[in-house]
């Protein structure tokens, strides 16, 4: 080996400036899709403070540049403490718990539901954060027994590691994040390995949760937000009536939309939250089908980025955690557009990284910025980072 071969200027500045030489590292089709998601709900909810009393641009700008700031800095951060401290991720997950426990002393009730802290004039939703949290103690928990996953026991501890917050959130009654919790848990599972007959199990005793939920735990709305979505015609004035503007909506779109400011059902106030739970009905009516192909294309790519990495990760904890987050963005995407053109009941589920909302985009943004800690520091053969820190 030659030691007086010069070192190029390349290597020489990332050898001096190891931030940069991170940077380099980082997968950026998937922060860029990330970035442009930002940036059409921006549109959107700058087209919808037009015709609105409420500041919905001006404050999520302020959410924006927060959560691009959490997602480099989590990107930087090693993952791998994660892995090793037990203790840290327990105290979170206590002080989460508590904090949802809290709501019911001095959260405020918003629609309903009581989700929220306001604390000098801003709106945080512990629940959004206790999923990035369980998405790293159920990672951890799976990747340490993944010999041993075909044991009952470790489906049921893990279980109640979700079933605490999970009824805390129900009883708000936030239903929608309280499938996302479910959701964390059943895509992790199933990742990392169950047999069959426990998996049978386990639905037949979320359908027993569900029936009594449905009469003990769900308000008089929730339930006929369930029903009526079957039929909303049925009760066009009260239980149909979100569901039939949102599809009006959607369908009033065309091919090239109406353009931006224009859409009728979202500025003359027939389309109910336009900002958060039916902000996909309020974009497409403004940019068509065109628009929403794009909007697809854009999560398609994040998609494509976390499956990579995922299926490159060197270590199971790094795969489970990416499994975790691809599952999160997915059902929100899914119960979101469902709810949005009629096919599932609306139960207040924001599109990722589009609707408005802090704690959302926080949230969402962090996960990502843990999936690009994996990316730059998990890659194995096949996509190993090797000597200069490019890809083999």
């Amino acid at each position: 080996m030659d030691f007086s071969a010069p070192i190029s200027w390349r290597r020489r500045f990332s050898m001096t400036h190891p931030i940069l030489d991170h940077l380099r590292k980082f997968d950026w089709f998937l922060a860029v899709a990330a970035g442009l998601l930002m940036m059409i709900g921006l549109l959107s909810l700058a087209s919808l403070s037009s015709s609105s009393a409420f500041p919905f641009f001006e404050r999520q700008i302020m959410w924006v540049l927060v959560s691009v700031a959490a997602f480099f800095s989590i990107a930087y951060f090693d993952y791998r403490i994660l892995r090793s401290y037990s203790g840290l991720l327990l105290l979170f997950y206590i002080l989460l718990t508590i904090a949802l426990a809290a709501l019911f002393l001095v959260g405020t009730k918003v629609r309903g539901v009581i989700s929220w802290f306001h604390i000098a004039g801003f709106a945080i939703e512990p629940g959004e954060f206790m999923k990035i949290i369980l998405i790293v103690i159920l990672a951890k928990y799976f990747s340490r027994r993944h010999v041993e996953i075909y044991r009952l026991r470790h489906l049921v501890i893990s279980g109640i590691y979700v079933a605490i917050p999970g009824v805390l959130v129900l009883v708000q009654p936030d239903l929608g994040t309280a499938l996302i919790l479910i959701g964390i848990w059943a895509g992790i599972v199933l990742f990392s390995g169950i047999r069959m007959k426990h998996l049978a199990m386990f639905l037949i005793l979320g359908a027993a949760l569900s029936i009594f939920s449905w009469f003990f735990v769900l308000a008089p709305y929730q339930q006929n937000r369930v029903t009526s979505f079957l039929n909303p015609w049925s009760d066009p004035r009260k239980t149909g009536y979100n569901a039939i503007q949102s599809m009006i909506a959607v369908g009033s779109g065309g091919l090239w939309g109406r353009g931006l400011g224009s859409g009728s059902q979202s500025h003359l106030n027939f389309l109910p939250e336009p900002a958060t739970d039916f902000i996909f009905a309020a974009y497409a009516e403004e940019w068509g089908f065109a628009g929403v192909l794009f909007l697809l294309a854009l999560y398609g790519i994040l998609f494509w980025r976390l499956f990579r990495i995922g299926l490159r990760a060197s270590d199971n904890f790094a795969r489970l955690v990416v499994w975790g987050i691809s599952a999160v963005i997915f059902l929100h995407l899914l119960i979101h557009i469902g709810m949005n053109t009629g096919l599932l009941p609306i139960t207040g589920i924001t599109l990722p990284l589009v609707s408005y909302g802090g704690s959302s985009l926080l949230t969402m943004m962090a996960l990502l910025g843990l999936a690009e800690s994996i990316a730059t520091r998990s890659l194995r053969s096949g996509g190993q980072f090797v000597r200069d820190g490019t890809l083999a």
